[in-house]
């Protein structure tokens, strides 16, 4: 008896024991080593990778807010030249996540590399307040100047500081926060495209919030001191990744990468080269000569991955004059606001200020665009209407955008002239006031809540899930390349033109001949997207394994069709002579 009640007693310990184990591990608690539950821990990350995007856009467009009013009177460019400055500096920004995510995926280990971005950012962001800070205000005593930077060092360290930054930008938002880190993977189109509306909305959100208050500080309250914001923010940034950093950064799979698809696409031109005459009548698609069975050294999911991205190339090409239209606004229209009359019942605007007339109808939209996307977008997988429409609705809104800022140019020549101060700097502006340019900036900023989630939708959706980050990358690549084109023509309209079409002062020139171009451009091209969009209609199309389940039949049926080639060279050959009898 004895024995049996000491075995009694072993087993309910033993049961006690395990049952209070689980109720530790129950999920939603912590277990005994103070570890989150897996929920918590997703949530966390969820958390904190928001709070680190919302941190460097807030940083971003703190840079950009104001750059071209710093360019031109602080550093004496000229219009042309100060926008060409900012827009290639928010297309590095835009390029140089794929940069270093191909360094973090082929030469340096993810948490190395986000250490040194991290220091870059900061490098970046600390060197703006260097350059901006007007040293020759501050005096050790009355006499003696603490400080001062030549024209042409201030130009060295501001460069220099932007190519860091932006460097750093590229580093968090391809390590830290990549559109995989928020678990997409499972849902469906309804879903995606409610997420990129939100996203985009939280984006547009803080950077309204920049526009009024940062491009006011470093205007009319203390402009130098205003790239101290940006540091402030990148800190913060880099704040939240030291505390968190071994939950927040993502780790990608790894069966697909950006040299992968560059490799298969390399290799298909260059058996299409070296043996079209061999291979080009049975290929039904070029990309097919990178194949291992057709000579290639790329395995067959490698190449029907490859392809399916090669679908959306039309759509992210249709993009880029599109991006071209978008980036008027910290150019082309913000160097109109500059010389318009700011002054509304005594208070002097701040010139970026107008930016957030175009965000108020993404911010209004998106939940109308909800409620539309519920009843009518995918109401079913028959009827409903594809996302293709927002995009050619809101090409069409930028090309009228732009025509309307070349109207209002002329109409805002025919104002007389007065002198107007900004940040201590007396300019002559036109009187017109600044608000007859919102509309313009209104159909701009309808075009930006139609376009980019559909977009992004259709580049994330329309491919396997295993190469969804390279289509992200190169849908940034081509909005890149779309911020380098508006650079190239605002560089060609000023040379081609002697400094008419885009000229140093604006009611000397011509400026809404440029826009005027411009909107023709973009009219052509919303017009040759809208004859391609219904190869992107079906989204409810299963991606993610069609490959692994049809290669096998794809194989068996070249098979059965090499035997029957064969079997008819057999039947249609000559017979043998007699002489070959013999």
């Amino acid at each position: 008896m004895p024995d049996a009640d000491r075995r009694d007693v072993q087993a309910k310990g033993f049961l006690n024991h395990m049952a209070d184990k689980e109720q530790r591990l129950l999920p939603g608690r912590s277990n005994h080593n103070g570890k989150l539950s897996q929920p918590e821990k997703k949530l966390q990350e969820a958390i904190c990778v928001l709070l680190v995007e919302l941190c460097e856009r807030f940083t971003f467009f703190g840079i950009v807010c104001n750059m071209i009013f710093f360019c031109t009177v602080k550093l004496g460019y000229c219009n042309y030249q100060a926008a060409i400055v900012n827009m290639c500096f928010v297309g590095t920004s835009m390029l140089t996540p794929v940069l270093v995510g191909w360094l973090a995926e082929c030469l340096v280990g993810r948490i190395k590399l986000v250490c040194i971005c991290i220091f870059l950012h900061f490098l970046g962001t600390a060197l703006l307040p260097v350059v901006s800070f007007p040293f020759e205000d501050i005096y050790i005593d009355r006499r003696h100047i603490l400080n001062t930077l030549t024209k042409r060092e201030q130009k060295i360290v501001f460069y220099f500081a932007l190519l860091t930054a932006s460097l750093g930008i590229g580093g968090i938002r391809a390590i830290v926060c990549p559109l995989s880190a928020y678990n997409l993977e499972d849902c469906g189109p309804k879903e995606l495209l409610s997420f990129f509306n939100w996203f985009y909305w939280l984006v547009n959100l803080n950077s309204a919030v920049v526009f009024v208050s940062i491009s006011y500080i470093q205007q009319s309250v203390a402009r130098n001191l205003g790239f101290l914001i940006p540091f402030v923010s990148g800190l913060m940034a880099m704040i939240t990744i030291y505390m968190v950093r071994s939950e927040m950064i993502y780790k990608p799979k790894t069966d697909s990468s950006l040299l992968t698809t560059f490799g298969v696409i390399t290799s298909a031109l260059k058996m299409c080269s070296v043996r079209y005459r061999y291979f080009s009548r049975g290929m039904a698609n070029w990309l097919d000569h990178a194949k291992e069975n057709h000579g290639g050294q790329y395995s067959e999911i490698q190449v029907e991955s490859t392809k399916s991205l090669a679908r959306l190339f039309p759509l992210f090409t249709f993009q880029i004059l599109y991006r071209t239209c978008i980036m008027q606004i910290p150019s082309g229209y913000y160097l109109q606001t500059m010389n318009s009359n700011l002054h509304f019942n005594g208070f002097v605007l701040p010139v970026a200020a107008m930016n957030v007339i175009s965000i108020v109808p993404l911010l209004i939209l998106v939940p109308v665009l909800e409620c539309i996307n519920s009843s009518c977008l995918f109401s079913s997988k028959d009827t409903g209407y594809s996302p293709t429409i927002y995009i050619v609705v809101g090409q069409f809104s930028a090309a009228l955008s732009v025509m309307v800022a070349g109207f209002s140019e002329i109409h805002r020549k025919h104002f007389p002239q007065v002198e107007q101060t900004l940040s201590e700097e007396v300019l002559l502006v036109s009187s017109m006031s600044c608000f007859h340019l919102a509309p313009q900036y209104i159909l701009l900023g309808v075009a930006e809540a139609l376009v980019t989630p559909s977009c992004a939708l259709l580049s994330f959706r329309l491919v396997p899930e295993r190469i969804r980050g390279i289509s992200m990358h190169f849908l940034a690549i081509f909005n890149g390349a779309g911020c380098f084109m508006g650079a190239f023509f605002v560089q060609t309209a000023h040379t081609g033109t002697q400094g008419n079409w885009f000229p140093h002062f604006l009611h000397e020139g011509k400026l809404e001949r440029f826009f005027f171009f411009l909107a023709s451009l973009m009219m052509v091209n919303a017009l040759g997207f809208w004859t391609i969009a219904h190869r992107y209609n079906n989204l409810h199309e299963d991606y993610t394994n069609e490959f692994r389940g049809g290669l096998p039949g794809e194989k068996l049926l070249n098979h059965e069709k090499n035997i029957k080639h064969y079997d008819t060279i057999l039947e249609s050959s000559p017979p043998l002579s007699p002489m070959g009898k013999t």
